[in-house]
C-alpha cells in the first residue's frame, strides 16, 4: 500500500491533470495510490443531490478500498466542489475533485476518467455514477465481482427511475426510463455510462480522449465509446442486481421533455451509426435507413396505441424523427449550460 499525504503529492496530482483546462479543487488528506478501483462522478449544478450520491458511496458494503474522482463542470459557480471537499476532508471518501473548465457532458466524463487513470496507476477497474444517482449498498461489490468472475471488459447495471411526481408510476416502463436489460448475463452492448464499470485495458485500446468530444452537447459519447469497444471485440456483461436509482424531477416527466428525449435518442443513433460506417456508400446506406424508419415508426405507433398510452406509443416516431433530422444536420443540444435544467 502506498499512502501519500496530498500536501506532498502536488507533483503527482499536477501530472495527473496535465491540462491547462483542469485544476484540482479538493483532495483527501491521504491518497492510497495502490487502490484497484476508482469511481468517477461528473458533476454539474446538483450540489444537494451530490450529497446523496456521495453518501451512497460512503455506505458501500465492500471490503475493497476504492477512490473517487469528481469532475466539477461548472468553472464559474463551482457548486459541487465544496460538497466534494467536505467528504474528502473528513475522510468519508478518498480521492480528488477537479474542475474541468470546458463545459459539456463529454468533457466532464473524459476529465474524470483521464484523471483517475493517471492518478491511480494500480487501478484496473473504473466505475461511473452520475451526480443525480444513488448507488445501492452492494453496487460496487457486485460490479467488481462480476468483472472478476466473467473477465468482461465492460460491466453495466440498471438505472431505475425514482420520480418526484408519484402520479405516473407507469412511466418507469417507458423506453426513456426502462433499463436495457432485465436479466444478468452476457449482453451484446451497453448504451450508457450512468452505471458502468470499464477496465483499464479497455481504455488503453483507444487513443485519448476515449469519449468523442463531438458528442459533447448532444450526448451519446458513452454509446459511441461502447460501440467502438464492441467493434474492437470487447465483451459486455449486465448485472441486474447492481442497482443505481436516478432521481427524476417533475420537469423530466412532462410530455414535452419525453418527446425531446426521444428526438435526442434518434439523433444519437444516427450520429453513432454514421460515424461507424466505413466509406461513403456505408454512410449513404445509414442515411437511407434512418429516413426509411420514419414511415415504419408510424405503423408501429399505431399498433402500440391499442395497448399503450400515447406518450409511449409515440416514442418510436420521435426516435425515427430525431434520426431523420440529424441526417440533415438538425440536432438538439441539451448539454449546453444555458439549456440544462438542474
Amino acid at each position: 500500500m502506498t499512502l501519500i499525504p496530498t500536501d506532498l503529492s502536488a507533483t503527482r496530482i499536477s501530472h495527473a491533470v496535465r491540462d491547462p483546462n483542469r485544476e484540482i479543487a479538493a483532495s483527501s488528506r491521504i491518497i492510497d495510490l495502490s487502490v484497484g478501483i476508482v469511481v468517477c462522478i461528473p458533476c454539474f449544478r446538483r450540489p444537494q443531490h451530490l450529497r446523496l450520491t456521495l453518501d451512497s458511496l460512503a455506505s458501500q458494503r465492500t471490503p475493497r478500498s476504492f477512490a473517487v474522482v469528481m469532475a466539477e463542470n461548472d468553472a464559474v459557480r463551482r457548486e459541487s466542489a465544496p460538497v466534494a471537499a467536505e467528504y474528502l476532508a473528513d475522510g468519508r471518501l478518498q480521492g480528488v475533485c477537479l474542475v474541468e473548465k470546458r463545459q459539456g457532458n463529454v468533457q466532464a466524463i473524459n476529465a474524470a476518467f483521464e484523471t483517475a487513470l493517471a492518478l491511480f496507476p494500480a487501478a484496473t477497474r473504473f466505475l461511473m455514477i452520475d451526480d443525480d444517482e444513488i448507488a445501492s449498498p452492494d453496487w460496487l461489490e457486485l460490479m467488481v465481482r462480476t468483472a472478476e468472475a466473467t473477465g468482461a471488459d465492460v460491466v453495466g447495471g440498471p438505472v431505475l427511475p425514482v420520480f418526484e411526481d408519484h402520479r405516473m408510476p407507469w412511466l418507469s416502463r417507458h423506453p426513456v426510463f426502462c433499463p436495457a436489460y432485465d436479466y444478468s448475463g452476457a449482453v451484446p452492448l451497453i448504451y450508457g455510462c450512468g452505471n458502468c464499470l470499464i477496465t483499464r485495458a479497455a481504455f488503453e485500446s483507444f487513443a485519448r480522449p476515449a469519449f468523442d468530444p463531438r458528442f459533447n452537447f448532444l450526448g451519446g459519447g458513452d454509446c459511441d465509446f461502447f460501440v467502438r469497444c464492441r467493434d474492437a471485440g470487447m465483451t459486455f456483461h449486465w448485472t441486474a442486481e447492481a442497482v443505481i436509482t436516478e432521481t427524476v424531477p417533475q420537469s423530466r416527466t412532462s410530455f414535452g421533455w419525453i418527446v425531446k428525449r426521444g428526438l435526442r435518442i434518434g439523433a444519437i443513433n444516427y450520429r453513432v451509426q454514421s460515424k461507424a460506417a466505413q466509406g461513403a456508400a456505408a454512410r449513404v446506406w445509414v442515411f437511407a435507413q434512418m429516413l426509411g424508419r420514419l414511415p415504419l415508426s408510424l405503423l408501429l405507433a399505431a399498433a402500440l396505441l391499442k395497448s399503450s398510452k400515447a406518450v409511449v406509443a409515440m416514442h418510436p416516431v420521435m426516435v425515427a424523427l430525431g434520426s431523420a433530422l440529424a441526417a440533415f444536420g438538425i440536432e438538439p443540444k441539451p448539454y449546453e449550460a444555458s439549456k440544462i435544467v438542474s
